[in-house]
């Protein structure tokens, strides 16, 4: 049975899909939907953080929230590490840090492994869609291939597997900012680990974009047993 949340955040979502609420509308304040709706705020504001996760309404603070015009949303395609589409543009930054807690442990190498880090964020026009933070040791990383125009383009070199790890979940801080969204609105995590023919962990990469733009998929390509012929 659909809880009075739920009830309240369908009625609201049903007048946002079918036009009654428009792009830029402001909704009625959380008093007076809590008044209409014959309900406590608390209920409302539930309801309404329901709606802010699916992209739907955006709460700016102080003024309230409003209709969010609908994204264009973007596919991640497994093994890519960031999104490529020919109208995003995506800038690269690339420092140089040593390795230690969780990047370590994905990356299986000792403490304070030299390691280069490459801060991708692919913006469609002025508007941020994704970011990502690739970890490569940097012995796999040499200058003139952080020079180089064609990277992240050529990253498959030497690369014989790809596990990836996909979690929808709420924004840390530092993503809401590099993606310009509210702490309540979620995102999908992609966790890659890229590994050579050798088993030695090459890349790995942590990628984050807003779940209700964002579409993400994985092609599969069933491995022939013993004795089989592809016909």
């Amino acid at each position: 049975m659909p809880t009075l949340r739920d009830t309240i955040a369908e009625d609201l979502r049903t007048q946002i899909t079918t036009g009654h609420l428009k792009p830029g509308d402001r909704l009625p304040s959380e008093p007076k939907l809590a008044t209409h709706y014959k309900v406590s705020t608390p209920t409302v504001r539930q309801a309404l953080a329901l709606l802010q996760a699916e992209g739907l309404i955006e709460k700016t603070h102080g003024k309230g929230n409003f209709v969010r015009a609908p994204l264009r949303r973007i596919t991640y395609r497994g093994g890519a590490g960031i999104p490529f589409a020919p109208d995003l543009q995506t800038t690269i930054r690339t420092t140089n840090l040593r390795a230690h807690g969780p990047i370590r442990t994905l990356l299986k190498v000792p403490p304070n492994t030299p390691l280069t880090e490459f801060h991708c964020t692919a913006y469609e026009g002025e508007t941020p869609r994704s970011v990502a933070r690739i970890y490569i040791p940097r012995d796999l990383a040499p200058a003139a291939q952080l020079a180089s125009s064609s990277w992240p383009g050529g990253r498959d070199a030497g690369r014989a597997e790809t596990q990836e790890t996909v979690t929808a979940r709420l924004p840390t801080p530092e993503e809401a900012r590099a993606l310009r969204i509210s702490t309540t609105r979620t995102v999908l995590t992609i966790t890659s680990i890229a590994l050579n023919s050798t088993g030695r962990v090459i890349e790995a990469s942590l990628l984050a974009l807003p779940s209700d733009a964002a579409d993400a998929v994985f092609t599969t390509h069933p491995t022939l047993k013993e004795g089989e012929t592809d016909k």
